[in-house]
């Protein structure tokens, strides 16, 4: 395709988002280039998603080892090794790296690993004083962790730092009250580390049925999770070995560790963003329409940075459409309604659609359903921790939510979500046959 161009797409950014946009194109005989300063994959393989949901399997073991003996297995001294686990998520992060980079060079992507700056409408420079440009050009540059401005905010960690440390913290605060936060807070509970969330707000993960939130602190708590609300950092600073950390409403605490998890920013500084003229948001986020254009007809942005839904199979279907939609002449925008997500926290919890307050609130009278049962794992375990499952449905019964929270939630979810998205009515639950024993057939059983 190109011409006057040296590329008809240069996308910057090699995460999620910006692979899937460059391969595609490729793909759909587009000539293609990515820059990523950093390593190809992004956040959620590097630094994200992929490498803490392992962390979270290996954190499951604690209870699991400590259930097994009623399930008839007898075990010799436990002992974690944080050094091997560490080590070996990082070796396959490497391997994710290799995979992703492979993908691209296959597919005929150049990968240029320089940071990339926008010098006019169709030019983009590199530290290396080569200039090239692009009759297309797409931002998929991602967000960073928010470190919140105080005294001794340097002596904090983010969850990026995480995945590295030397070894476990025998006391963390974890700052924040998001999905982030949570994850984390259980993850380092299950590990041993004492843990203390922080927020500056009255509750947690606000986006969430209510009923699955306070579910969640409630076993949090009973798991050993301290919770400071209303609190907002006064400072932080060393005392001896440790770190003391002061704060509104509550008291000074000592640890050994701070976590940052008090949301993302964009990446947007430092792009040359004003030089090609690109409108940015009130949070410096790059300001889109539905086909994710600019307001520079040929400068796209996806993903994190333009801070629609930050979540990585958004960014993926984000990119997709783009390209889709530029170099294969199928006009194609994401629907950022009806997204299910999840929480990794322990236990786990998800949910898809309108939570019960909201459907109140737009719909008016709704109806719902639930069930709130102990799993048969946790029974015979004798764990009283208990799962919640929650329909909500208009008064014409079609489902709008759907939201639960215990063991193996989010690998549930998935296919419910496919029924919320698709408009079906709980007349079509009912209709399915159960497959029992199961949870998920809590769903199909729901009164």
């Amino acid at each position: 395709m190109a011409d006057s161009y040296d590329y008809d797409l240069f996308t910057i950014g090699a995460g999620s988002g910006g692979t899937r946009a460059s391969r595609i194109a490729a793909t759909l005989g587009a000539k293609v280039a990515v820059a990523e300063e950093h390593r190809v994959g992004g956040t959620c393989v590097i630094r994200g998603c992929v490498p803490k949901k392992m962390l979270v399997y290996g954190a499951h073991f604690a209870e699991d080892l400590e259930d097994c003996a009623k399930f008839g297995w007898s075990i010799g001294e436990k002992r974690f090794d944080w050094a091997r686990l560490r080590d070996n998520v990082l070796a396959d992060v490497d391997r994710l790296n290799r995979a992703y980079t492979e993908t691209l060079e296959n597919n005929g992507v150049t990968i240029i690993n320089e940071r990339a700056v926008l010098t006019g409408p169709h030019e983009i420079a590199l530290p290396s004083g080569r200039r090239v440009t692009a009759r297309h050009i797409l931002i998929a540059t991602g967000a960073r962790p928010h470190v919140p401005d105080c005294p001794g905010a340097e002596l904090g960690i983010t969850s990026n730092e995480a995945f590295h440390l030397d070894a476990i913290p025998r006391r963390v605060l974890i700052a924040g009250g998001g999905y982030i936060a949570n994850e984390f807070a259980g993850i380092f509970n299950e590990f041993g580390s004492k843990v203390t969330i922080m927020t500056r707000g009255d509750q947690m993960l606000r986006s969430y049925d209510e009923a699955l939130r306070d579910r969640l602190l409630h076993i949090s708590m009973l798991k050993g999770i301290d919770f400071r609300f209303h609190a907002e950092f006064k400072g932080i600073e060393r005392a001896g070995d440790a770190l003391r950390v002061s704060m509104t409403s509550h008291e000074p605490i000592e640890v050994d560790c701070v976590m940052f998890a008090t949301g993302r920013v964009p990446n947007t500084e430092g792009l040359g963003l004003e030089a090609a003229g690109v409108e940015l948001g009130e949070k410096g986020e790059i300001k889109v329409d539905r086909f994710s254009r600019t307001n520079v007809e040929h400068i796209y942005a996806v993903g994190d940075v333009t801070d629609r839904v930050q979540l990585t199979p958004v960014a993926i279907r984000e990119g997709q459409a783009f390209a889709e939609t530029v170099f294969g002449n199928a006009p194609s925008a994401v629907d950022h309604t009806c997204i299910p997500a999840a929480v990794f926290s322990h236990p786990p919890l998800a949910g898809v659609g309108l939570t019960e307050k909201a459907a109140r609130q737009k719909l008016g009278a709704v109806k719902v359903y639930q069930s709130d049962f102990r799993p048969m794992k946790n029974v015979l375990a004798g764990r009283n921790e208990r799962a919640l499952y929650k329909m909500v449905c208009d008064e014409a019964d079609k489902i709008v939510g759907i939201h639960m929270i215990g063991p193996d939630a989010p690998e549930i979810m998935q296919a419910a979500a496919v029924a919320v998205k698709a408009g079906l009515s709980k007349r079509d639950f009912d209709a399915t046959c159960a497959i029992h024993p199961t949870m998920a057939e809590e769903l199909v059983l729901l009164r």
